[in-house]
């Protein structure tokens, strides 16, 4: 069991679980910093949790949904007051009526992670604030504190899986729930790296062309809040193209985008795309949240081989493209 401790005080209405594991810092503060990983040990072992955002960031936000064993949910929210990379990070944490909508009528608290080394590996001291001794013994009395112990406990076994996670590893599909998916990929380069080759056109040109044989020779890239962009492709010599067009709607250099997407031509609702670059050993986490109007068109999208055309593309990007910019 990692905890090796776990004191409340009354006085000063906190609660600190200190846990020690076998890794380095870095690879302890990256099972925070990636959704996959966070997501296979924050909440009790029978209540697991799914993120449909998490924004590492200050400012930034994290949404998350817990299904417990009969199927009901408990839906929750980080809101990054701070980040130290490596260091710590402090949130605002609370119970959310639907994902990213605090629930006003349970309480928040402030939680603060600090990552150290130590002489076997590291360690990270999680404390809570609680606003008044009835929420903190609100929130110990409804379990808080076992929670926070089956959580930890699931960590060994998450932070032994480098393969999974690292560099390397590909281009990543996750079916979320019936109309989200999560596609990730440890890109080799720096956020401020990978931020400038989702948006300066002569360098989108060069790697977002999925199979070989394709050109991309319309890229008007949207570049603020209510601007359109539109994207298309066609085969080399001509023929066959296709493309993408929507509008800006939310922009956090170098960090966040939020964009509506819908094929140029095709009636009907779009979907909605959340990027979040995360920067984690190795490279860039990049994280795309796709919103689909139904499981259907979702299931038709997938079936395309989006998946496979992603990664040829970001191999393509980490090949020739990074390596000069």
């Amino acid at each position: 069991m990692p905890i090796t401790s776990v004191s409340k005080d009354t006085d000063d209405l906190t609660m600190t679980v200190v846990a020690d594991f076998p890794v380095p810092v870095r690879r302890l503060w990256d099972a925070y910093a990636d959704p996959r990983q966070l997501e296979r040990f924050w909440g009790p072992v029978e209540w697991p949790a799914t993120f449909s955002r998490h924004d590492m960031t200050a400012a930034g936000e994290s949404h998350y949904v817990m299904t417990g064993p009969e199927g009901e949910t408990s839906a929750g929210y980080w809101k990054f007051l701070s980040v130290d990379e490596g260091k710590g990070f402090e949130v605002e944490d609370g119970f959310a009526s639907e994902p990213g909508v605090p629930n006003r009528d349970m309480p928040s608290m402030r939680m603060s992670f600090a990552f150290e080394e130590t002489g076997e590996g590291s360690r990270v001291t999680t404390t809570t604030w609680f606003a008044s001794l009835q929420d903190l013994e609100q929130l110990i009395a409804g379990g808080m504190e076992e929670g926070m112990t089956s959580a930890m406990g699931q960590m060994d076994e998450v932070l032994a899986d480098l393969a999974s996670f690292a560099a390397g590893s590909g281009t990543q599909t996750q079916l979320l729930d019936d109309t989200h998916v999560r596609v990730t990929r440890v890109i080799r380069g720096t956020v401020e790296q990978v931020w400038r080759a989702h948006t300066e056109p002569d360098l989108m040109k060069r790697w977002l062309l999925g199979p070989d044989g394709w050109t991309m020779p319309v890229c008007e890239v949207a570049t603020e809040v209510g601007d359109t962009y539109r994207y298309e492709w066609e085969q080399e010599g001509g023929g066959n193209r296709f493309g993408f067009t929507g509008e800006l709607l939310e922009v956090h250099a170098p960090i966040r985008s939020v964009t509506t997407e819908r094929m140029i031509g095709m009636e009907g609702e779009g979907t909605l795309n959340e990027q979040t670059l995360t920067p984690v050993e190795g490279g860039t986490l990049l994280t795309v949240v796709i919103t689909y109007p139904s499981r259907e068109l979702r299931d038709q999208i997938l079936a395309t081989g989006m998946t496979d055309g992603m990664e040829t593309s970001y191999a393509r990007l980490e090949r020739e493209v990074l390596a000069t910019v």
